[in-house]
């Protein structure tokens, strides 16, 4: 198989890219990395040597292309057999998840930017991003208490692409202080303590670049 290289944003602000990266670290595939900051002078010229779509993240296999977050994941988890439940039930229930995040919440997105390296920061909580809030809360404690119950992930003992999907989603409530559950505060817990994540974070800290639009609360 040809080399793997997975084009990213900012750590510190790219939640798509973060989707990506931390499911091909959990499912053991190897890749090389390039970090391409947003927002710059260079930032389209550089991102369109090597993406299709202009965005980012993009995964390159030799003259594969592969340039959205889900298919990203999706294509880790063909490589790997990994990435999915394996009960038919659950796996339908983790696809389900997954693409509900892939498609929605534009208020919690707009309204949070994921700033990883930010703590502690308040917003007006209007009703439709109160409501997302409520929707992501929902969804945890379902699939928690449904399928969690051999380990700590929302499908138990395995990390899987929709635990992927919602990793931005936990640093948006830890750096707006969202309102949840105790199942979902333990949920946050297990993500933000995570190995993989914690790369992540460590990366997003070194960053030396600041998105004022980004920085919101």
């Amino acid at each position: 198989m040809a080399q793997l290289t997975l084009a990213i944003g900012n750590r510190n602000y790219s939640s798509w890219s973060l989707r990506a990266w931390i499911a091909l670290r959990h499912l053991g595939v190897p890749f090389q990395e390039v970090v391409i900051p947003l927002d710059q002078a260079s930032t389209h010229e550089q991102i369109e040597a090597h993406s299709p779509s202009g965005r980012v993240p993009v995964l390159r296999a030799g003259a594969l292309a592969v340039w959205d977050s889900l298919a990203i994941c999706e294509y880790a988890a063909e490589l790997t057999g990994r990435g999915w439940p394996p009960a038919s039930e659950a796996r339908a229930v983790a696809r389900s998840i997954a693409a509900e995040m892939h498609s929605g919440f534009q208020t919690l997105r707009t309204l949070w930017p994921m700033n990883a390296r930010a703590r502690n920061r308040r917003t007006a909580i209007p009703a439709a991003l109160a409501a997302d809030v409520e929707r992501i809360d929902e969804l945890w404690n379902d699939c928690r208490h449904r399928f969690g119950a051999g380990g700590p992930w929302l499908f138990g003992a395995e990390y899987t692409i929709a635990d992927a999907m919602y990793a931005p989603v936990v640093l948006r409530f830890n750096t707006y202080g969202a309102r949840v559950s105790d199942t979902a505060r333990w949920y946050m817990a297990t993500v933000l303590e995570d190995g993989p994540l914690q790369e992540w974070l460590q990366g997003a800290r070194a960053e030396p670049w600041i998105i004022a639009s980004e920085e919101v609360g």
